[in-house]
Parts: structure tokens; sequence; C-alpha cells
């Protein structure tokens, strides 16, 4: 298994599990969600539900910087060791984000969001 490409594919369904969540949690907060008007849904959102709302729209933020990290990395011929490495340390630091982010951890929230971007800094300078 190509771990790097495996991540990339965690990336890009983290955010749709983030909507997921911020949608149950607002359902059991008595905000129903609106197929037809998803985006002001969750604009009627408070607490966590809200909070992983705005982590799944960071999220998708993130996804193209990570991409293109990983892309810019395998075309260099970075090692796998080193970009799987790399890879996981962006995957496993978007996930405490959203953690942080749902409870409110702010100060945690911006460590494990810069440590995500740097993983992906990490990736580009190899590459350069």
């Amino acid at each position: 298994m190509n771990q790097a490409n495996f991540c990339i594919l965690l990336a890009a369904i983290f955010p749709i599990l983030l909507a997921g969540l911020a949608k149950f949690g607002g359902k059991r907060l008595g905000v129903d969600y609106d197929n037809a008007a998803p985006r002001q849904s969750l604009a009627r959102l408070a607490g966590w539900p809200q909070r992983a709302n705005w982590a799944q729209q960071n999220s998708w933020e993130a996804l193209p910087v990570f991409v293109a990290a990983v892309l810019m990395a395998r075309q260099a011929g970075l090692d796998s060791d080193s970009l799987a490495l790399w890879a996981w340390i962006f995957i496993l630091a978007r996930c405490a984000y959203a953690a942080c982010y749902a409870l409110d951890f702010s100060t945690a929230r911006s460590l494990c969001w810069v440590l995500g971007f740097g993983a992906c800094i990490r990736l580009m300078v190899a590459a350069i």
C-alpha cells in the first residue's frame, strides 16, 4: 500500500465526516438540516456542531496544500518512508485540530494547525 496516497484519500474524506458530525450535532441540538439550503442550515449551528462545521471548512482549505506537497515530494523522488512519515503527521495533526476545534481548545487547535501546515511545508522544501 502506498501510504502517502492513502493519506490523501483520508484527507479528502475527513471534511465529509466532519460535515456529517456537524449535521448530526445540530439535529441533536434542534437544528434541522435542510438539504435544499445546506449553507443556511449549517450557518444556524452553534456550539460544538458549529465548530465541527468550521473545522470541515478549514479541512477543505488545507486539502489542496497537502495534495500539492505530497505530489511535489513524490515527483522530486523523496523516499517513500519520509513521505509517509510527513503525510501521517499531517493526518494526525488534522485529526487533533478538528478535535481541538470541536472542544473549543483554541490555542491547542492553532498548534495542531501549525504542525499540519509545517508537515506540508517540510514536504515542499524536501522537493525543492
